[in-house]
């Protein structure tokens, strides 16, 4: 048997080596810069400001800030000038500040620089341990990671779910029927950023999301309280184990997994769980990152090095926990769609969602 390599971009690995050392480190500092509200304060400037000002502004320490705008001028995230006494001087521009700051929505990038310094932070020594015993992480692991995906959801999912998602599932005709009142169920809740935005959108539909994290939970109890919300229930259950639940056997006429089943550590049973709670001819929109089975089929895709690492640091480990499949975030197209159809789903499409190449979207129906 004759071993064919596939091979990656070429260039200068010494070279590349060095970018990847700077990179690193810039995301590192980006992440930092966009916790603290860096981003925010610099966005607010017509016009380049001091160390001392946006310092000020975003109410930090100017020693550390000037040291961060450095990291930032030097890896060509900011600008830097001079005043007349040659004070150096920083300005965001505009077409950055459009895709690191949180008014960009559904185009925010900056949001994901805080994704693998948050993982390290949570699970790098039990990551490297877990290479020798082959055992998983727990999600409990994992507390400052699942608020970040709380973020990162109410970054994306308020500006684009009510006004471009649900709108192009089944040809509109979920939102019309969300609007005359139908019972939904989103599965992988977590802190249920998603659920209560479409409960207070559709006040007429009743709203249940699941989730084994009881923090997560009860802060989205809370927040539906806050919002006055009488249409939304929060449930803490395993979604492995929804098939033996006949309390909710063929309850639900929708039902949403947005990024939540390649994170089950027997996510076949999972999907054969929403088939269950599904009733006959009701729908179910998985949700799920754009990759490929085939790691070669990868290759060109533009951000497969990072999801590649989110996978290891946090979608394998708890995939893996308690003898899981650990499916990890690129389990792909074709694996996703086996296992639909082994789950019960006869009739599935994937189906692109308006500006966003970053999911794919299966539509299916009972």
């Amino acid at each position: 048997m004759t071993d064919h390599a596939i091979e990656a971009p070429s260039g200068s690995f010494s070279d590349r080596l060095i970018d990847i050392l700077n990179m690193g480190a810039i995301n590192l500092a980006m992440g930092i810069g966009y916790r603290l509200g860096l981003f925010e304060a610099l966005d607010g400037f017509d016009r380049p400001q001091t160390a001392e000002t946006i310092a000020e502004t975003a109410g930090l320490s100017a020693r550390y800030t000037l040291e961060w705008l450095s990291i930032m001028a030097t890896g060509g995230i900011v600008r830097l000038s001079q005043d007349a006494d040659g004070v150096p001087l920083f300005d965001l521009p505009g077409a950055h500040a459009d895709l690191l700051c949180r008014r960009a929505g559904n185009a925010n990038l900056g949001v994901y620089t805080q994704e693998i310094p948050i993982l390290t932070a949570s699970a790098y020594h039990r990551i490297c341990s877990a290479f020798t015993s082959g055992e998983g992480i727990p999600y409990r692991s994992y507390p400052d990671f699942h608020q970040f995906m709380g973020e990162l959801a109410d970054a994306k999912h308020r500006q684009v779910l009510i006004e471009r998602f649900l709108p192009s599932v089944d040809k509109g005709r979920i939102v019309q029927r969300m609007q005359q009142g139908i019972r939904v169920c989103d599965l992988g809740c977590s802190e249920g950023v998603a659920l209560l935005i479409m409960a207070q959108a559709y006040p007429k539909s009743t709203f249940v999301g699941m989730d084994i994290s009881e923090q997560a939970l009860a802060e989205a109890g809370a927040e539906a309280m806050r919002l006055g919300l009488g249409n939304v229930e929060f449930v803490r259950i395993d979604a492995a184990a929804l098939a033996e639940n006949d309390a909710y056997r063929a309850s639900f006429d929708y039902v949403t997994a947005f990024d939540a089943i390649h994170d089950q550590s027997q996510p076949l049973a999972a999907l054969k769980g929403v088939h269950h709670i599904l009733k006959e001819g009701a729908a179910f929109s998985m949700v799920d990152i754009a990759a490929e089975t085939d790691v070669a089929q990868n290759l060109a895709h533009p951000m497969a090095p990072f999801l590649y690492t989110v996978s290891l640091m946090h979608c394998l480990p708890v995939g893996l926990v308690d003898n899981g499949m650990g499916l990890g975030m690129m389990w792909g197209r074709q694996r996703a769609l086996e296992l639909l159809r082994e789950a019960g789903f006869e009739e599935v499409s994937v189906v692109d969602i308006p500006d966003d190449a970053f999911n794919f979207h299966f539509f299916c129906r009972k």
